[in-house]
């Protein structure tokens, strides 16, 4: 049961490394909140404590035995009863091309390891109310790093349904800014921005807002380290 509910935010952890996991475990037992529901050393397990737990955070390891934490990812993300279940992809590297195919399998975001402690529970909370971790400017190097390539228009059909709203609040989403950032930029109600992020979302089938932000880049509506293209009309 989540916050929203009245309850803890349930997490999952998966990482092989024990250590790993009993640091986390450790921070996160101590936080009130949040409840851990189980641990598992690699993707395959995680994905069958995810089915059985339905936490609302995993947090996953990229690379793992058996089954890496982007096939994790890609089944949880594909499984309509995991719906809820924002995955957290945890590395050892700041720009990692892992860490990307992890966002376009449908995680929610990316953390590093030696994140601080309070950045990590903040990170878990953002994540559970829906909101990607898209914000610390290592994650905009790595979307530059690794979506600086020719616009491919066939991963995310369906932005010429897209209103200029809709395009716009999308670009600006993809520049890392937040509901309220967006807000004041086009002067308009927080409320209202996040209205066009989630109707844009339905629109393009992304499954959440780190999703939504790399389907723009993939389809050359924003270019990395460039301005986004002028929206076209709606």
């Amino acid at each position: 049961m989540s916050e929203d509910t009245g309850g803890p935010l349930r997490v999952l952890i998966v990482d092989d490394q024990a250590l790993m996991r009993a640091g986390f475990r450790a921070l996160l037992d101590a936080e009130d909140g949040i409840e851990v529901v189980g641990e598992a050393a690699d993707g395959r397990a995680g994905l069958e404590l995810a089915r059985l737990h339905t936490p609302d955070i995993a947090l996953v390891d990229v690379q793992m035995p058996v089954m890496t934490g982007i096939e994790a990812t890609r089944a949880i993300a594909a499984d309509p009863l995991l719906n809820g279940v924002r995955v957290v992809i945890l590395t050892n590297y700041g720009l990692d091309e892992y860490v990307f195919e992890a966002l376009r399998a449908g995680a929610a975001g990316f953390l590093l390891k030696d994140t601080e402690p309070a950045e990590l529970l903040r990170a878990i909370r953002v994540a559970a109310n829906g909101d990607a971790l898209l914000s610390p400017a290592i994650t905009r190097r790595l979307i530059g790093a690794f979506v600086a390539r020719p616009p491919d228009r066939s991963t995310a059909p369906g932005f010429e349904t897209l209103t200029r709203r809709e395009r716009e609040v999308s670009a600006l989403a993809a520049r890392g800014l937040t509901n309220e950032e967006i807000a004041a930029h086009m002067v308009i109600s927080p409320f209202t921005a996040k209205t066009h992020i989630s109707r844009a979302m339905v629109k393009l089938g992304a499954r959440d807002r780190a999703q939504l932000v790399v389907f723009v880049y993939e389809s050359g509506l924003v270019t990395p380290g460039g301005p986004g293209r002028g929206p076209s009309p709606s």
